[in-house]
C-alpha cells in the first residue's frame, strides 16, 4: 500500500521527516491501520500479513517528531513503533556547509 508525501513548510521552517516501522499483531492490523490513518500524524506506505507497517512522520522541530512518535507508540494494538530513517533539511545544511569549507575535498586516509 502506498501514500503520499505532504510537506507543508512555511518560510523560516525547517522540514524534518522521519520513518516508523510501526509492529502489531496480524490479527490487530485493520484497527490499527485505520486508528493510523485517522490520527492525522501520519501517512502510512506499506503494511504487511506478518504485522509491519511503515509510516512517515513530519515535523519542524526534532521534538514535534518524538511527541508523533510517542503518540504512535501509545495507540492501542502497537506492539512496538521504531525509528528506522530521520532527515533534517538544518543536518544537510550543516553538512553541505562542512564540505563547501573543506579545502582538500578528499581525506587523506582516502588517498592511499
Amino acid at each position: 500500500m502506498k501514500g503520499s508525501l505532504r510537506i507543508d513548510r512555511h518560510e523560516g521552517s525547517c522540514m524534518n521527516i522521519s520513518s516508523i516501522v510501526v509492529k502489531a499483531a496480524p490479527e490487530q492490523m485493520p484497527q490499527l491501520l485505520a486508528q493510523l490513518k485517522a490520527a492525522g500524524i501520519c501517512e502510512v506506505h506499506f503494511h504487511d500479513g506478518a504485522g509491519r507497517i511503515v509510516v512517515t512522520i513530519e515535523g519542524e522541530s526534532i521534538d514535534e517528531e518524538m511527541r508523533k512518535l510517542k503518540l504512535i507508540q501509545g495507540m492501542p494494538h502497537v506492539l512496538s513503533a521504531a525509528l528506522a530513517y530521520a532527515y533534517s533539511e538544518q543536518e544537510l545544511a550543516q553538512a553541505r556547509d562542512r564540505i563547501e569549507m573543506c579545502t582538500d575535498a578528499v581525506p587523506e586516509s582516502l588517498k592511499q
